[in-house]
């Protein structure tokens, strides 16, 4: 273990933001809390960067090897010594500091970090080439983290495009054909309203139920499992819903998404808690209606029948008044299996991303303390890590 101070110099960035275009290049300009593009740079080589006040303050890290520039409330720590590995210094200090920043908030109010903090920290020193080793096993698992992100977002806008060409009967899937009718939401169905269920009637075990809120955070579309669960005393006095309903979320914060719709798919009854509204439609495929009640068309009508401010309330006389282009049932049932596809194959994405996040993170506890021991092969490339 040894000072930081005495294997990198730390600095601060300066004010100048001044356009010195120089070649045409764009350099990074990296200021407390955002990087973005400008025509200045201060530094030429390899650093890593850290906010100094602020928001990010002992959570914003840069690794950056280049030409770029840094404001006055970011550390540049940099001109590393022959014993330290820029890379592995990265990820090393990364999880470090930012401990050693959250130990110091949870005793004051901590939103800054002074030079002399960072100077005298103290990291492990394993041989130069094992921390090349470290480091190359950290970034690929960065990697591969950042290739299933990209994969992921490129599935979700895909699955937006489907979503809109054929929830607005642009593209018709094969096999179907004519006009579709316009219907009023009120048509389809009645609406009941969701009862009581308090965060403390929660319990491990007991009738599976949905809470408002979890239509927000926990859920989208559709729900076959709910996760949260009430004794049997809570469930008397509940709204038991069944196989097939659709559940809208009464009230939220901003008129964008109130009025949020989740179709309850399971096969045992569950419950609805307080700010839910109920609406079951025979003869309509609920998977397809939760689509398209969560798209556009929908969206913007429930935007503007909102109530409030601070918090927006919808009611279900509104709902009622929606006007939806409803296809026939069969190519409702249709449209939703494709919609169906590909939400699992992008929860199946995002269950890997947990996967090598948890992986990740696990490496880092045991190659960052020497708990587990790499074998170092006699070169390891130096190409450009992740972070």
């Amino acid at each position: 273990m040894d000072r930081i101070d005495r294997h990198a110099s730390i600095k601060t960035g300066s004010k100048n933001t001044q356009d010195k275009r120089e070649g045409g290049k764009y350099p990074f300009f990296v200021r407390s809390q955002e990087v973005e593009r400008i025509n200045t740079y201060s530094y030429n080589g390899e650093a890593v960067l850290t906010a100094g006040d602020g928001v990010g303050t002992g959570k914003v890290f840069h690794y950056i090897h280049g030409r770029f520039d840094v404001h006055q409330r970011v550390y540049r720590i940099s001109n590393f010594s022959d014993r330290l590995d820029g890379r592995y210094f990265f990820f090393q200090f990364s999880e470090r500091f930012r401990h050693r920043i959250m130990s110091m908030t949870a005793k004051s109010s901590v939103d800054s970090v002074r030079m002399e903090t960072i100077a005298g920290m103290r990291i492990p020193l394993p041989p130069r080439r094992e921390q090349r080793a470290i480091a190359a096993a950290l970034s690929d698992s960065n990697e591969l983290i950042r290739s299933l992100e990209a994969l992921i977002a490129k599935k979700q806008a895909t699955k937006q495009a489907t979503m809109q060409q054929l929830l607005t009967g642009r593209t018709r899937l094969p096999g179907f054909g004519g006009e579709w009718a316009g219907r009023r939401l009120g048509e389809l169905g009645a609406f009941r309203k969701g009862k009581g269920i308090r965060r403390t009637e929660l319990r491990e075990t007991g009738a599976r139920c949905v809470r408002y809120g979890e239509l927000y955070t926990r859920y989208q579309n559709y729900v076959v499992n709910p996760v949260s669960r009430i004794p049997k005393d809570v469930a008397a006095t509940a709204l038991r819903i069944e196989k097939g309903e659709l559940l809208f979320a009464g009230s939220g914060e901003t008129a964008e998404e109130i009025g949020i719709c989740v179709a309850y798919i399971g096969e045992e009854p569950a419950y609805a808690g307080g700010d839910i509204i109920v609406l079951r439609a025979p003869g309509q495929d609920p998977v397809y209606l939760a689509h398209l009640l969560n798209a556009p068309v929908a969206a913007r009508q429930k935007a503007r029948m909102a109530q409030g401010d601070a918090v927006v309330h919808i009611r279900a006389d509104h709902l009622a008044e929606i006007e939806l282009p409803l296809p026939p049932v069969r190519e409702q049932r249709a449209i939703a299996a494709v919609l169906s596809d590909m939400d699992a194959e992008i929860e199946a994405l995002e269950r890997r991303l947990d996967k090598a996040r948890a992986l990740k993170q696990g490496m880092m506890q045991q190659l960052l303390t020497g708990s587990i021991r790499l074998p170092i092969p006699e070169a390891v490339p130096e190409d450009d890590p992740g972070g």
